[in-house]
């Protein structure tokens, strides 16, 4: 029989056990996963910011190298006493508070009545987000037809009716945004609706059942379940919506450029023509940061309403 080893004082642990060397070791194909990922979003996200926030106290030009000449606050000072950036932003905080609300309660209203129905659902998630697949190029197409004066498809409808054919929707200056935010609610009202969808199928069957039983109507049962339960989903759609909102450019762009005038003018637009028409870099890189704080301000102040609300109840 052979005697038991011994281990000698102080001699040095070989190591961790393997089963813990695993461990350490398998964040290692996570990170090499993850660098792809990291270094687009380095190089096409946190690079241009920084860029954008330097370049905005230079007057940066892209006809010339380098940042330019440094001009501190300069940039800042001239975008903040011009009144054609407080004109885009005023057009751009206009064209939110035309769509976030029906945003909100329309999509709200439809993913109700499309939980409600017991059949084709799939059919209603897809007529709901179809177009907000389509590109922005083929949206404005789609709706500056509807818009065409006396031959578009509105003009048509409204001569079924027999009404008189009204003034162009896009061409003049006090309808021309609302038309724009209605393109805009037809167009993405899709994501809104299925985030809704989605949390109306997480709330339990037994709370509807169980509220029947008590005599509770449609209304009370939306009332008093169905709201309060949606309100965090209700909470991240209106922050999600007022964000895109404020980075509106696409179908202002495509359907209008800004006009009639600048009555359509927003934000982005305005930072778009300074840095690539006026060449201008160091003053939109401004433009852009201002519009960076407003969007951040409103961000937090909807956080903490939501979180005073949420200590209240």
């Amino acid at each position: 029989m052979s005697a038991p080893a011994i281990t000698k004082p102080g001699a040095a642990v070989n190591g961790p056990p393997r089963k813990d060397r695993l461990r350490a070791g398998d964040t290692k194909p996570a990170w090499l996963f993850l660098a792809p990922f990291a270094l687009f979003y380095v190089l096409f996200l946190i690079w241009p910011t920084v860029y954008m926030v330097i370049a905005s106290f230079f007057n940066t030009s892209i006809v010339q190298e380098g940042f330019g000449s440094f001009t501190g606050f300069g940039n800042y000072q001239e975008m903040l006493t011009r009144p054609e950036f407080w004109s885009a932003m005023w057009h751009t905080l206009q064209f939110t508070l035309y769509t976030t609300p029906p945003l909100v309660v329309l999509s709200f209203v439809f993913a109700i009545l499309a939980n409600r129905v017991r059949r084709g659902q799939a059919l209603f998630r897809l007529a709901f987000f179809v177009p907000f697949i389509l590109p922005s190029a083929a949206i404005a197409l789609i709706w500056n037809f509807i818009y065409t004066p006396a031959s578009g498809l509105l003009a048509v409808v409204q001569g079924w009716f027999g009404v008189e054919a009204p003034s162009p929707v896009l061409g003049t200056p006090s309808i021309a945004m609302i038309g724009i935010a209605i393109t805009t609610v037809w167009w993405t009202i899709g994501f809104n609706f299925i985030l809704y969808l989605a949390g109306l199928q997480d709330i339990p069957r037994e709370l509807y059942e169980a509220a029947a039983l008590d005599g509770a109507s449609p209304w009370q049962q939306i009332r008093w379940i169905t709201i309060p339960m949606l309100s965090r989903t209700t909470t991240l759609v209106i922050l999600l919506q007022i964000i895109a909102s404020l980075k509106i450019f696409d179908q202002v762009y495509l359907m209008t450029g800004g006009g009639p005038g600048i009555s359509t003018e927003v934000a982005l637009g305005l930072i778009t023509t300074s840095a690539f028409t006026d060449f201008r870099v160091g003053a939109a890189s401004a433009a852009s940061v201002l519009l960076f704080i407003v969007i951040v301000i409103i961000a937090v102040l909807r956080q903490l309403i939501d979180r005073a609300q949420e200590r209240r109840a």
